[in-house]
C-alpha cells in the first residue's frame, strides 16, 4: 500500500465531495466501485487498484488516494492530476464575509442565525452574549473596511493654530493596555486622562504572563508582590506545545515541547484593569469611559482631543501636552500615520472562558501554549491555546496566522463557527454541559520590520504604544507580554522626553520598543500563513512547526524560554536556524514559496541589520552603560535631546545582545542609582 495523494477540500459538507466522487466525476480509467466514504478504482486483471476516501475534521474535508499493489495502475499520474483539477474546480477556496445587517429590525441573534447558527446558539448562553456578539460583528466590520478600503485612511490628526493651555500632561486613548502605562505615569506625578470607548474594565481577552515578566510592573512600583499574588487566577505547572504530525514523515515528527515558565500565570484581567484604574485615580488621574475618540488637533502648545460620549452624544474636548495612542488594532491614528499600511499580518483570535470540562480530559495544573489537532483547514492552519484560570474555569483560544489581504481580511465570525463546532475534536467535551462565562476575541496585529524606522509610531505630540504600535512577539503574538516586558524602557524614555519637553515627532520616535531580534523572527509567523489564493499541501505548516519546535524540545529548557520571550541573541538564532536547515533542507524553499521573493529579501535585510546591531551591542556592552551613568548629571542638563537618543540606543543595543528589555531597564536604573550615590558621597 502506498499513499499517492493527500488533499484538503475547503468545504464542511463532506457528503457533497463523496457524491461528486461517486456520481459526477468522469473517471478516465478503471471501474468505479462505491465505498462508504469514497470510491475504489479497479483495473481489470491488474492486481493493483486505487482507493480514494474522505473524512471530515475542523469543518473541512480531507481526501487521500492509496494504491493497493506493487505496480502503478494504467495512467496513474493522469488520473491523479485530473482528480485534483476536478476537485479544485468543483470546490474552490472561498472567503465568506458577514452579511450587512440592520439591528433596528431585530436582535443580532436573529440577524446572524441563518449565517452562523452554531455561533448564535452558544453566544446566547453567555451572560453578556448579545452585547459581545454585537462587539465581535462591529470589530470584524471595522477591520474589513480598514483593509478593503483603497482610499487614504480617515484624517483624525489635524494641525491647528488655536491657543491651547494643556490641562493634562498625558492623554491616553484606549483603556486596556493604555491604563497600565497611564497608572505608572500618574504615580510619577504627571496629570493623566484616560479615554476609553467601552465601560471601563471590560475586556474581550484574557491575559497570561510569567512571573519574571510581570516583575517589571513590580519594579516600576505599580504593584507590590501581595497585589500581584491576589491577581493570579491560576498558576500552572507546565505548558505544552505540540503540533499535529500524523501526516508528516518520521523526521518531521516532534515530541512535546515543555515550557513551564511561558505564559504560566493566568491574570484576572478585569481585576488588573480595575486596580490600575484605582491607582490612576488615587494618583490624581481621570477616566472618561464610554467615550469615543473623534479627532486630535495639534497646536504649538499642546494637543486638543475631541470626543463624543456614546450614550448621551455629548461632545467634549480635553487638552494635553502629549497624546498616547493605545487604541489597538483598529486605531485610526495608527492607520493615518502609516498611510493605511498599519499591519502586515494579523491573528484573528476567538475563544471563551468556560467551565465543565472534566479533569479526566484536562488537568487544570497544565496549559496548552500552542497546539494543533489537524492540518490546514480552508486556507488556515488553526492553532489552539488553553489556559486554566480560577476554580475549574479554562480560557480557550482558537487563532491562525493570517496575511492581511483585501480579498480575505480574516473573519472572527467564521472562526467562532469553527470554535463552537470543533472544540470537542480538540478536547473531548459535551458542549451542552459546559458553562459559558465570557467571550474572548480580537484581531492581534503584526508588523514585519526591516529596521527601527520602518514603522511610524510618533507624530508631533502623539505616540503609539501596544498593539497600535504593532508591539508584540512575532511567534506567540502576546501584545500584553510585549508591552509589560518593554514598560520600563518606554517609561524611562517617556519620562525623559516629558521632563525636557521633547515632544516633536523626531524626539518621540526614539520612544519605541523595537527589537532587532524579534524583527528577524517575523519570518516564522510568515511561514505559518497560507497566502490568499495559494493552495499548500495540507501538512506543510505543521511540518514546519514541528521542525522548529522539535529542535527546541531537544534543547535545554532555558533555550525555549529565551526564544519565546524574545531574549535570544544572534548566536542562538543562527545555531537553531542551521540545525533546522539540516533537519529539513526544504524549509527555506517552503518559506520562499509562502513569503515570496520580495518579503524574503526584506527578511534578509532585517537579518543583516540584526547581525550589525548585535556587533554594535557587543562592542558597547559594559563600558557604554557606565559612561551614560557617569555622564547623566551634566549631559542630560545641557544636551537633553542627545541624552534621550543615547538612552534609546542603550536599550536598543542591549536587547540586541540578548538582554531582555526589562533587565536592561533595571540595569540602567541601578547604574544611575549607583552613580547618584557616589555623587552624594563625594
Amino acid at each position: 500500500m502506498k499513499e499517492l495523494l493527500y488533499l484538503e477540500i475547503p468545504i464542511p459538507q463532506t457528503d457533497r465531495v463523496v457524491t461528486w466522487l461517486q456520481q459526477d466525476w468522469h473517471v478516465p480509467q478503471g471501474e468505479r466501485e462505491i465505498t462508504t466514504n469514497g470510491i475504489q478504482l479497479k483495473f481489470g486483471e491488474q492486481s493493483s487498484s486505487l482507493t480514494i476516501f474522505t473524512w471530515s475534521l475542523q469543518r473541512t474535508t480531507y481526501l487521500k488516494v492509496f494504491r493497493w499493489g506493487d505496480r502503478a495502475v494504467p495512467q496513474e499520474a493522469k488520473i491523479l492530476k485530473q482528480l485534483e483539477q476536478g476537485l479544485r474546480s468543483q470546490f474552490p477556496q472561498r472567503y465568506p464575509a458577514p452579511p450587512s445587517i440592520d439591528l433596528s429590525q431585530g436582535s443580532i441573534f436573529t440577524a446572524l442565525e441563518p449565517y452562523y447558527p452554531t455561533t448564535v446558539k452558544f453566544f446566547q448562553k453567555f451572560p453578556n452574549g448579545e452585547a459581545d456578539l454585537q462587539r465581535a460583528y462591529w470589530w470584524e466590520q471595522r477591520w474589513r473596511e480598514s483593509v478593503k478600503t483603497p482610499q487614504p485612511p480617515k484624517s483624525v490628526i489635524q494641525s491647528s493654530a488655536e491657543p491651547c493651555q494643556p490641562d493634562y500632561d498625558l492623554i491616553y486613548i484606549g483603556g486596556a493596555l493604555g491604563v497600565i502605562h497611564a497608572a505608572v505615569m500618574a504615580q510619577r506625578g504627571y496629570r493623566v486622562l484616560l479615554i476609553e470607548r467601552l465601560p471601563f474594565g471590560r475586556m474581550n481577552r484574557e491575559w497570561n504572563i510569567s512571573r519574571s515578566e510581570f516583575q517589571s510592573l513590580i519594579d516600576l512600583g505599580l504593584f507590590n508582590s501581595d497585589e500581584f499574588e491576589a491577581m493570579i487566577a491560576r498558576e500552572y505547572k507546565d505548558g505544552f506545545n505540540k503540533f499535529f504530525d500524523g501526516n508528516n514523515p518520521p523526521h518531521l515528527k516532534a515530541k512535546v515541547l515543555h515550557t513551564p515558565t511561558v505564559l504560566n500565570i493566568a491574570i484576572d484581567s478585569e481585576q488588573l484593569l480595575r486596580r490600575c484604574g484605582e491607582k490612576l485615580r488615587a494618583a490624581g488621574g481621570t477616566i472618561w469611559d464610554e467615550t469615543e475618540f473623534t479627532q486630535v488637533d495639534i497646536t504649538p502648545q499642546g494637543a486638543i482631543v475631541s470626543t463624543q460620549h456614546r450614550s448621551t452624544g455629548e461632545a467634549k474636548q480635553a487638552t494635553g501636552r502629549l497624546v498616547m495612542d493605545a487604541m489597538g488594532t483598529t486605531s485610526p491614528i495608527a492607520w493615518q500615520l502609516n498611510g493605511g499600511r498599519a499591519f502586515d499580518s494579523v491573528c484573528p483570535t476567538v475563544g471563551a472562558v468556560l467551565s465543565g470540562i472534566s479533569p479526566e480530559v484536562w488537568n487544570p495544573e497544565y496549559g496548552d501554549v500552542l497546539n494543533s489537532h489537524g492540518d490546514i483547514s480552508r486556507g488556515r492552519q488553526l492553532i489552539w491555546e488553553l489556559f486554566p484560570v480560577e476554580g475549574d474555569d479554562l480560557t480557550v483560544y482558537l487563532f491562525h496566522y493570517h496575511q492581511v489581504h483585501p480579498e480575505n481580511p480574516g473573519s472572527l465570525l467564521e472562526m467562532y463557527e469553527d470554535f463552537f463546532t470543533i472544540l470537542p475534536e480538540y478536547r473531548r467535551c459535551d458542549m451542552e454541559q459546559l458553562q459559558w462565562k465570557k467571550a474572548t476575541f480580537g484581531y492581534i496585529p503584526g508588523h514585519f520590520s526591516v529596521g527601527s524606522g520602518d514603522r511610524k509610531v510618533a507624530f508631533d505630540r502623539i505616540l503609539a504604544i501596544g498593539d497600535a504600535a504593532s508591539l508584540q512577539s512575532p511567534l506567540v503574538f502576546t501584545g500584553f507580554g510585549s508591552l509589560v516586558r518593554n514598560l520600563g524602557r518606554l517609561t524611562t524614555l517617556l519620562d525623559t522626553a516629558l521632563k525636557h519637553d521633547l515632544l516633536t515627532a523626531s524626539d518621540l520616535d526614539q520612544i519605541r520598543a523595537y527589537q532587532s531580534n524579534t524583527a528577524v523572527t517575523w519570518l516564522f509567523s510568515k511561514g505559518m500563513m497560507v497566502p490568499t489564493g495559494m493552495t499548500l499541501p495540507p501538512q506543510r505548516i505543521n511540518a514546519m512547526l514541528n521542525t522548529f519546535f522539535g529542535l527546541l524540545a531537544n534543547e535545554p529548557p532555558e533555550v525555549a524560554d529565551t526564544f519565546i520571550k524574545d531574549k535570544f541573541n544572534w548566536w542562538t538564532f543562527n545555531r537553531l536556524a542551521l540545525k533546522a536547515a539540516v533537519m529539513n533542507p526544504l524549509l527555506v524553499v517552503w518559506i520562499w514559496q509562502q513569503a515570496g521573493a520580495k518579503d524574503f529579501l526584506r527578511w534578509v535585510l532585517s537579518y543583516l541589520l540584526f547581525a550589525l546591531e548585535s556587533v554594535i551591542g557587543w562592542a558597547l556592552n559594559g563600558w557604554f552603560p557606565q559612561l551614560l551613568a557617569r555622564s547623566q548629571s551634566w549631559l542630560e542638563a545641557r544636551f537633553p535631546q542627545l541624552w534621550l537618543r543615547l538612552l534609546s540606543w542603550h536599550y536598543r543595543y542591549r536587547v540586541s545582545v540578548g538582554v531582555s528589555p526589562a533587565v536592561a531597564s533595571q540595569q540602567q536604573a541601578a547604574a544611575l542609582s549607583r552613580q547618584g550615590e557616589q555623587e552624594v558621597m563625594t
